[in-house]
């Protein structure tokens, strides 16, 4: 197993060595008696590399969560880690539905050919298919295959809510309905006028298309570590704000970033006439809300104490290239 981060001095060393955690957990995902083939179509869209952030959230919130029980790190972690590769199993799946045809129509994801281009679009949907249920079986199984043998696991109580919270997030309430809200916005609907998009109704689609998943990954991370009540209504607060300040960057980035620096099609939002916050209110106040969304989830940490790297994470968010 990948050696536990001892509090390194920069984040993005911090983040880098939280990635690897994942990553030794993610390269044992998969079940042994699947299919090859769809196997390697889960890998591909997996291991394509990505910045990780939602399982790194959720490690980080657990390590934060869990210092005020005196839990060491790498405990925190480990404890964390089923319900951690699980969060990017979903959100992997999301993306490779998302690239399809039907949907965005992208050729390009993570800096290489989106899963549909590689393997058509029957096998990448079920790829997706495949990451989006063996994610709650990941968290289920006991013991569970994303850990060494002997390490410690979250208790069944813990890790039934982790479901509950992973499978509301990730569907018609959260991810999957602010998916249905975005694509009806792009007048992609058929039978369906795309309906105005105001500022809340702006909002609205993007806390549950990308807000959703990201406040359910701080959720699972003080799940895992079984903090109490107080502790997980303010990472849910915090999470709820960064979630909405990355997805604002997500669009400026759209509008600003290139395809070399991003991984992905720059500018195709504006090309599919999808409704952004640079094309709602502009640019430069979108660069405002975000920075408050992050001053707001720093409050948020203020309220329980939380230290560790969470205020920096929201930072960074207004800071990323990619």
């Amino acid at each position: 197993m990948t050696a536990v981060p001892a509090a390194p001095a920069d984040l993005a060393t911090y983040l880098g060595e939280l990635r690897g955690v994942v990553n030794s957990g993610l390269a044992r995902v998969w079940p042994d008696d699947a299919p090859g083939l769809i196997v390697d179509a889960m890998q591909y869209a997996i291991v394509g590399g990505g910045k990780r952030l939602r399982p790194c959230l959720a490690l980080a919130v657990a390590e934060a969560a869990g210092a005020r029980q005196s839990l060491d790190a790498r405990t925190a972690h480990l404890l964390a880690l089923p319900s951690a590769c699980a969060l990017e199993m979903v959100h992997t799946y999301s993306l490779v539905h998302d690239d399809l045809p039907a949907m965005d129509d992208d050729a390009l994801r993570r800096g290489r050919p989106t899963a549909h281009v590689v393997y058509g679009d029957g096998l990448a949907i079920l790829a997706g298919d495949g990451l989006l249920t063996e994610a709650f079986s990941v968290i289920a199984h006991s013991p569970s295959r994303v850990l060494p043998a002997g390490a410690p696991e979250a208790a069944p109580a813990q890790r039934l809510r982790a479901v509950a919270v992973l499978a509301s997030a990730a569907g018609a309430v959260g991810m999957v309905g602010g998916q249905a809200i975005d694509l009806a916005g792009a007048g992609r609907v058929i039978g369906r006028t795309a309906p105005p998009m105001n500022a809340a109704a702006l909002e609205d689609m993007h806390r549950r298309k990308t807000g959703a998943l990201i406040r359910a990954s701080a959720a699972l991370g003080a799940i895992a570590v079984n903090a109490d009540e107080s502790v997980l209504a303010a990472v849910d607060q915090y999470a709820k704000e960064l979630g909405l300040a990355f997805q604002i960057v997500d669009d400026l980035l759209d509008v600003e970033g290139s395809p070399q620096t991003l991984g992905k099609t720059a500018g195709k939002d504006a090309a599919a006439g999808k409704p952004t916050f640079p094309a709602l209110h502009g640019v430069e106040p979108s660069k405002r809300l975000a920075a408050d969304c992050v001053a707001r989830a720093h409050a948020a940490l203020a309220t329980a104490g939380l230290a560790g790297r969470l205020g920096e994470i929201a930072d960074w968010s207004l800071q990323r290239k990619s």
